[in-house]
């Protein structure tokens, strides 16, 4: 990568090149329909350039070989003057091509839209069931929102009903009056905030375990980073009160990545604080953290 577009851990001239790698970082910083706070186009960049700061040895997995497994692709977001269907269609066209090539592609966001593009890419080139596991403090489970069916407050509807994939919902703690009737009429399996606090405080993977079991064997792996409580990630458009800690998160995370494969993963909404930068480097540790679950730790990876 150029100085323009730094690579992931800041490694530069060590990362290998596509074809050697296990896995692939692709920024998308994609923003069309945030409707608070704004930013998440900038979010890409604040990750990668916070990373160069995260240490390669991980203490829980006792090794730092997965740093070198990794490469970051250039920046893609579709032309500002496209439809936003025509948008979706571009990034799903793109991410197509690296989930093709076999490896691991975990996208950095960008705004939650850009998930329905990416599972609708995975379930083209991943053949068998697959589901979606969504880590997020708001259900996005609107048919539409300010006038576009194709919005972040709409991005699990349509991949509940479009692309008709089963789902789990974890820290969910914001929604409105018809995403709840939907929840409850169709019985989508939610992990409420108070429910996963309830177990956090526990240590128990009991209800998450459970819910998983129902999914089929392949996953893909959406992460809004507004899950995590504004205390530990306060730079995202959308911040909710009563959010996931950093260990629970990580051993419910490990544990997903150890009894499913994953296919690939995205992780979106960080909107980065001007002169303050833990929310970048939060986000950071949390895409390196998956990685070495996945490349470490998956039974297929």
């Amino acid at each position: 990568m150029n100085s323009q577009n730094p690579s992931f851990l800041g490694l530069d001239a060590e990362q290998p090149e596509p074809a050697a790698a296990r896995a692939v970082i692709l920024p998308l910083p994609f923003e069309r329909t945030v409707s608070y706070g704004k930013g998440t186009a900038d979010g890409p960049r604040a990750l990668l350039d916070a990373s160069a700061y995260v240490e390669l040895y991980d203490e829980e997995l006792r090794t730092e070989d997965h740093s070198r497994q990794i490469h970051t692709a250039e920046p893609f977001d579709p032309a500002a003057d496209l439809e936003l269907s025509e948008a979706m269609a571009e990034i799903q066209d793109h991410a197509r091509e690296w989930m093709q090539s076999g490896k691991f592609l975990v996208s950095i966001g960008g705004e939650h839209s850009l998930t329905y593009p990416l599972v609708a890419a995975a379930q083209e080139v991943f053949s068998g069931p697959m589901g979606v596991v969504q880590f997020d403090a708001h259900a996005d489970l609107r048919d539409e929102y300010e006038g576009t069916r194709f919005s972040h407050a709409a991005v699990m509807r349509r991949i509940v009903d479009d692309l008709s994939l089963p789902t789990l919902a974890v820290g969910i703690r914001s929604l409105s009056g018809p995403e709840a009737k939907l929840v409850q009429d169709r019985g989508l399996p939610v992990i409420w905030s108070h429910e996963w606090h309830e177990d956090a405080r526990s240590g128990s993977l009991e209800r998450f375990a459970a819910y998983l079991d129902q999914l089929p064997e392949q996953i893909y792996l959406t992460f809004d980073l507004d899950f995590l409580d504004p205390s530990l990630l306060p730079g995202t458009g959308t911040p909710e009160p009563g959010g996931g800690e950093w260990h629970p998160t990580m051993a419910a995370l490990r544990y997903l990545f150890e009894h499913k494969t994953v296919v690939a993963m995205d992780v979106v909404e960080l909107a980065p604080e001007p002169d303050r930068t833990v929310s970048d480097f939060v986000a950071a540790k949390l895409v390196y953290k998956s990685l070495g679950y996945r490349l470490g730790l998956s039974p297929k990876g």
